[in-house]
């Protein structure tokens, strides 16, 4: 294993297709994590160009900026097109050399039904990046790596989720990074029609927490799917009270 890559190792990697869209989905476990001493970060595949808000710089900085609140380790872009995310062989490699430099243990990914193309297109790519950064044979830069456990954030989607991250003690810190996308999220005339008001974003977004932390018995949550089974070996400790 080359030693380089072991000290720039990431314990959790969330992928996602534009900026902002990680503090939206699981900014709180990220936050959460990096707490309990993890070396998290943030793997942004567009830069956000075709945004109606905003522009690449702009978004550049504010994500600089949301990595601090997050107490990310790591936050690179790849700079793929935005609104134009294809499943190429292409963007496939460069995320998956990013996988090998960066050596996630767990990545989180969007859930893999969505309104928006990027969102579950990036959710394909990174899944089978995950799969062939760890071939051996593959002629791409690094050692070959792939993580052991993949999540998908199911915040948006209309499903059951398989668990529920409690970021009661994370949330007003997940929401402050989450605006500090300005361009995105502060009141303004460009696309008024288009995009609810400041205030009301923020009552959405706790009343989705809420709902989440609720079902775990906390006050918020981030809700998470995953394809296999999960394991449990103390059927006695298992937390949430039934009745």
């Amino acid at each position: 294993m080359n030693p380089s890559a072991t000290s720039r190792a990431i314990d959790l990697l969330a992928i996602a297709a534009h900026r902002d869209d990680v503090e939206q989905t699981c900014g709180g476990t990220l936050i959460a994590m990096a707490e309990k001493g993890y070396r998290t970060g943030v793997l942004d595949l567009t830069a956000g160009e075709m945004g109606t808000r905003g522009d690449a710089a702009t978004r550049a900085r504010e994500a600089e900026e949301a990595a601090r609140e997050m107490l990310l380790t790591h936050r690179d872009n790849l700079g793929l097109p935005d609104a134009r995310l294809e499943s190429t062989l292409e963007a496939k490699l460069a995320i998956a050399g990013k996988l090998r430099e960066l050596r996630p243990r767990t990545v989180i990914l969007p859930y893999w039904e969505g309104r928006h193309p990027d969102h579950y297109r990036a959710a394909e790519l990174a899944y089978e990046a995950c799969f062939l950064a760890g071939l051996k044979k593959l002629e791409l830069a690094g050692e070959p790596h792939r993580p052991a456990k993949i999540l998908y954030s199911a915040l948006y989607a209309n499903i059951r989720p398989a668990f529920v991250v409690d970021i009661s003690a994370q949330f007003e810190r997940r929401l402050k990074a989450l605006f500090c996308y300005r361009s995105q999220y502060e009141d303004q005339p460009t696309a008024a029609g288009l995009f609810p008001a400041h205030q009301e974003i923020e009552e959405r977004i706790r009343a989705v927490a809420r709902y989440y932390g609720m079902l775990i018995g906390a006050k918020y949550g981030e809700p998470f799917i995953v394809k296999e089974m999960l394991r449990i070996d103390d059927v006695v400790k298992m937390p949430v009270a039934s009745l």
